[in-house]
């Protein structure tokens, strides 16, 4: 792909409005012993008793030109902070027993074969996700296939993978760097173009009385979905070629209690920054409202976390 790739249109956002960034609203229920944290974009912490499972962690956020009028630069080098994610983990703030990859841009998969490396969680991710890892180091005693249909369980908590899309926008509704590659560690790749999306994944969290359902991208198979009742959901903005995406959706999950915005921020700025680059946020709440009034919009700042 020669040229650069925008925000929009990753994930076709809808026309500016005044971003938000709201506390959890104060609802009485009894609290699950699953607590949410999130890293920015669509990385999230889940913590269930002593087990934590991670999805798409990118702490190290470099500059790609995203939110540029250019887009994103295609050739833009690869980068991992090692000494970043090395202070959250020597702290012990951060750990993984499960490391979850939606799919293989750059901005869900760099970090994750170091996080492997440094914690020895055990990685699941498609064929194409495990050979972008491990031609970038991952162990491969640690990377675990899924095609989506897996039904796992662990030492207190379950994984359900789920096949699912990627978003599909532009006049066209097309996949920013697709394609796939068989397993191999040669080829490391080396720009972001590299990390193709490989196919996408969603999963289903469970444990600790709660569960919890994430989307790397703003487009789901709603077969998939059929039947699930999760207590969290966890949405991008966009999804403007995806019919009915957002009523659609909550309707199949029959309204969950609590829709969390994911993938929202412009994750060309370091963590700690939280910042929505065209108001897709807040026409997700506008969206999330109209759709499924009952159900708590929540809004977390860069590690923020709440308790489903």
């Amino acid at each position: 792909m020669d040229k650069g790739v925008s925000r929009r249109g990753l994930f076709g956002a809808g026309a500016a409005a005044a971003a938000i960034l709201a506390g959890v609203p104060a609802v009485a229920r009894a609290a699950s012993g699953m607590t949410l944290r999130w890293w920015g974009n669509n990385g999230w912490e889940i913590r269930i008793g002593s087990k934590t499972v991670l999805i798409d962690p990118w702490l190290t956020r470099f500059k790609t030109g995203t939110y540029t009028s250019a887009g994103a630069d295609p050739r833009t080098p690869l980068s991992v902070n090692r000494a970043l994610i090395d202070g959250y983990l020597d702290r012990g703030f951060l750990r993984a027993d499960h490391i979850l990859v939606t799919h293989g841009h750059y901005d869900h998969l760099t970090d994750v074969p170091y996080l492997a490396q440094r914690t020895g969680a055990t990685v699941i991710g498609t064929e194409t996700h495990l050979s972008l890892m491990g031609a970038m180091g991952a162990p491969e005693d640690q990377l675990a296939i899924a095609t989506g249909g897996e039904d796992l369980v662990f030492d207190g908590y379950s994984i359900r993978v789920l096949r699912s899309l990627h978003s599909a926008t532009g006049a066209r509704a097309q996949v920013a760097f697709p394609g796939t590659r068989s397993l191999s560690r040669r080829d490391r790749p080396r720009v972001i173009s590299d990390l193709l999306e490989g196919g996408t994944l969603a999963y289903l969290v469970s444990g600790g009385g709660a569960s919890v359902l994430d989307f790397g991208g703003s487009n789901y198979v709603e077969s998939e979905l059929a039947g699930l009742r999760p207590d969290v959901v966890l949405v991008p903005p966009g999804g403007a070629k995806v019919r009915e995406y957002l009523p659609r959706l909550l309707r199949t999950l029959g309204h969950p209690s609590r829709v969390a915005a994911t993938h929202w921020d412009d994750f060309d700025l370091p963590l700690g920054q939280a910042h929505d680059p065209n108001g897709g946020l807040e026409v997700l709440r506008k969206a999330v409202a109209a759709a499924s009034p009952g159900s708590e919009f929540v809004v977390l700042d860069h590690l923020g976390e709440f308790t489903p």
